[in-house]
């Protein structure tokens, strides 16, 4: 076994550390969520605490790790008689991203349950977990239903699987830690919440401090062994403090005053539901008991607010995480006072060892009538005043605000990546047939199992009632859900755009859309043009947030060289296609519809249009054309594309300007 890097060896990074060892002391605290760039040795730090949980007593040869002092009743190893135990370290079991379901829960043999009736049952990594760390690295790059199902064991302290009538139900208490990188992608706000506390880290800003991590991992990696002997005593210390707290963790008295400041904290930070105000009571008692008090204190509770309650008050992505420190002083100061035994002098932080971190011609439809651009001419702006000429480039404006959009989708039948737009071909969802198992049987299809089985059963010498049920006769059920799609936006940012009241309005119908790819667990990409050229000014990512920030920094400005920003997004559709073919796209071009620059600027953005219909790619234009006297050059586009148009009012869900139009009927007439 490899030796794992000390954990008091680890520098910086006080808050990632204290939510560790406040979860080592207390589980009940339901996890802690590690959120920070790469390279902050959040992994590290995970893995270094699983040398400090104490050892845990287990019924001797039961593979879930029974207690022998109160053994499960309902353990499937079991009855176990008490006898027989051995101690062993605490387990720290890794959830793979690409892990299957029945490796997580456990894995029921359905042939012999119905030809035997027996529960043969396989444990799975819950099972492997029990008592100890279950640690999912990238956990927002889980699927949905792997997340599903391991926070509701993580909230009931038990795992059931059931199969078509059989089931198997066995503990499954585990102390959670999930790490993710914020680029890659956020999880929902309601699986947010099933985490106890979260912290954000980064790397330290401090030149001492990073070459001291520096000189740490240079030596850990010369000599594991020798330099985790130096840190002996430090991480015997730790240890033993872990202990100490657990032991005194029953005594600690949680006040009516502390309860009143948690209750006003959450109530004044709006967060949703109770589940906050109880992590928050777990979290203060632990703190107090990690300081070695038996009273929890106010400054007990502002700690606990600050590593429990910022994840909760995210609605949507693009909520700046943190709590307002000031407000939640506010708050414990006008609820203060109701316990007059609180020592003013507390240390709820992890002191002594330890540290956490780490590691010429005919004009164009859209130029002006001396031959110049549209784009190139004055419009007015906020309060009616004109705007600079287009052809330079404008300062960024905000978005406006962002509302609900229509659902937008691929049409056909896909089988990409798990999520929540367009029908696929998934594991989970609705059963649409059966057919031979590839591979390991998952989901079964019990009437299409029992009408292959039936004809069989006079030949294996079944003649009463009863049936023989072979591997050959299994049937696997093929289901229908959703997918998530890679939507790519493809923004006009040229000067026909550049007035401030149209660019906030076709901002914050982007970021409606990006929000509505979040909820829909979708990849987003964004391709921009103006001027004479073409950015991709986000590659393909899981991270709306990213996508958010870039467009909330877009210059506009210039002519509109549409042909290259539909290129550009050709390309990029090409290298996506081969990274990940099962992921089909949407390609949403944000514009009015006007082509300027370069010779035959129309002619060249029609070509480069039915490229895309050529392939089948969906896409959806979203009109920007404002004003009086309109060409209609947005729909033209998406005739050339394949697609259809929709203007920014028939964007809202609850708009009633228009029908409801189809992405799949619209490339249904196109074909």
């Amino acid at each position: 076994m490899s030796t794992p890097y000390p954990f008091s060896a680890l520098v910086g990074q006080d808050s990632l550390r204290l939510a560790l060892l406040i979860n080592a002391v207390s589980p009940a605290v339901g996890g802690v969520l590690v959120r920070g760039e790469k390279g902050t040795a959040k992994s590290t730090a995970v893995r270094a605490l699983s040398a400090l949980i104490p050892e845990v007593d287990v019924v001797s040869g039961c593979r879930f790790s029974c207690d022998p002092g109160a053994p499960d009743p309902g353990c499937p190893d079991g009855p176990h008689e008490r006898g027989a135990s051995v101690s062993r370290p605490a387990r720290m079991v890794e959830l793979p991203v690409g892990a299957s379901e029945d490796r997580l829960v456990g894995a029921l043999d359905i042939e012999r349950a119905l030809a035997e009736g027996v529960k043969a049952f396989e444990p799975g990594l819950l099972a492997d977990a029990h008592r100890g760390i279950l640690y999912v690295d990238e956990v927002n790059l889980l699927h949905d239903h792997l997340v599903d199902l391991l926070l509701d064991a993580a909230a009931m302290g038990a795992s059931y699987v059931e199969r078509e009538g059989v089931s198997v139900r066995h503990a499954a208490r585990f102390l959670l830690v999930g790490t993710m990188n914020p680029e890659e992608g956020e999880l929902r706000p309601q699986l947010l919440d099933r985490f106890g506390l979260t912290v954000e880290v980064t790397a330290s800003r401090e030149p001492d401090q990073r070459v001291e991590v520096v000189r740490r991992r240079l030596a850990y990696d010369a000599d594991p062994a020798a330099f985790a002997a130096r840190w002996a005593d430090e991480e015997a210390a730790v240890r033993a403090r872990i202990a100490a707290a657990r032991e005194l963790l029953p005594s600690v008295r949680l006040g009516d005053g502390a309860l009143r400041q948690i209750a006003a904290t959450c109530a004044a930070f709006e967060v949703d539901g109770m589940r906050a105000d109880i992590v928050m009571a777990r979290t203060a008692t632990a703190l107090a008991a990690w300081a070695g008090r038996t009273d929890v204190l106010a400054e007990d509770v502002r700690q606990a607010a600050l590593l429990a309650l910022p994840h909760r008050r995210r609605r949507n992505p693009f909520d700046a995480p943190g709590l307002d420190e000031d407000k939640l002083d506010e708050t414990l100061e006008e609820f203060s006072g109701d316990d007059d035994d609180q020592d003013p002098d507390p240390d709820p932080g992890p002191d002594g060892p330890g540290g956490g971190g780490g590691g010429g011609g005919k004009p164009e439809p859209g130029e002006g009538p001396q031959g110049g651009d549209a784009e190139a001419q004055a419009e007015p702006g906020e309060g009616g005043q004109p705007q600079p000429s287009g052809t330079g480039e404008q300062s960024a404006v905000r978005a406006a605000e962002p509302f609900r959009t229509k659902v937008l989708s691929v049409p056909g039948l896909g089988e990409g990546a798990a999520g929540r737009r367009s029908r696929a071909r998934t594991e989970h969802g609705r059963t649409t047939g059966a057919r031979r198992p590839r591979g390991a049987l998952t989901k079964l299809h019990l009437a299409a199992t029992v009408q292959a089985a039936a004809p069989h059963q006079r030949a294996r010498g079944r003649s009463g009632p009863g049936l023989v049920v072979r591997r050959d006769d299994l049937r696997q059920a093929t289901r229908e859900g959703h997918e998530g799609n890679l939507v790519l936006f493809v923004v006009d940012a040229s000067g026909s755009m550049a007035a401030r009241q149209r660019m906030s309005a076709v901002k914050g119908a982007v970021l409606s859309l990006l929000l509505d790819a979040y909820q829909r667990r979708d990849k987003v990409g964004l391709v921009t043009f103006r001027g004479s050229d073409a950015d991709v000014a986000l590659p393909p990512t899981s991270s709306v947030d990213a996508a958010a920030a870039r467009l909330e920094s877009l210059p506009t400005g210039g002519r509109t060289p549409l042909a290259a920003g539909l290129l550009r997004a050709h390309d990029v559709l090409r290298v996506e296609r081969l990274r990940d073919p099962a992921r089909r796209p949407l390609v949403v071009v944000v514009t009015d519809g006007r082509a300027t620059g370069g010779p035959e600027p129309v002619a060249l953005a029609g070509r480069a249009a039915r490229l895309f219909a050529a392939e089948g790619v969906a896409s959806v234009v979203v009109d920007c054309e404002s004003g009086p006297v309109r060409l209609g050059l947005a729909g033209q586009l998406a005739g050339e594309l394949g697609g259809t148009a929709v203007t920014l009012d028939e964007l809202r869900a609850d708009s009633i300007a228009g029908l409801v139009r189809d992405v799949q009927g619209t490339t249904r007439r196109a074909a």
